[in-house]
């Protein structure tokens, strides 16, 4: 496996990893969810794409690349599709835990 496909952040072990991704997932979507649209509505619209493009490249960074990230990104990306919690919706997916033996990350 080529370390984009493990993650290139190598500072606690995977459960750690897994659960800060979790949280910056949260609260990304927190505040494109609640805090943008609530005080600045369309004003912030770059630094909505900017958060979008810091968290896309957090979630690499901690969990590797997964195909859930792209349609996620798009979708952030996209008006009014963004007021869903997506990137919390596919560090879901991408961390869940699989049946078998082997398990994710």
């Amino acid at each position: 496996m080529t370390a984009i496909g493990r993650g290139y952040w190598r500072g606690n072990e995977p459960g750690r990893r897994k659960l800060l991704a979790r949280w910056v997932a949260v609260a990304a979507d927190l505040l494109q969810i609640v805090v943008f649209p609530a005080y600045f509505p369309g004003i912030l619209s770059p630094l909505n794409a900017v958060l979008d493009v810091l968290v896309g490249f957090a979630m690499v960074l901690m969990l590797g690349w997964h195909a859930a990230f792209l349609p996620t990104f798009v979708a952030e990306l996209t008006p009014f599709v963004d007021l869903f919690p997506t990137w919390t919706v596919a560090v879901l997916y991408v961390t869940r835990k699989r049946g078998g033996g082997r398990g994710a990350l």
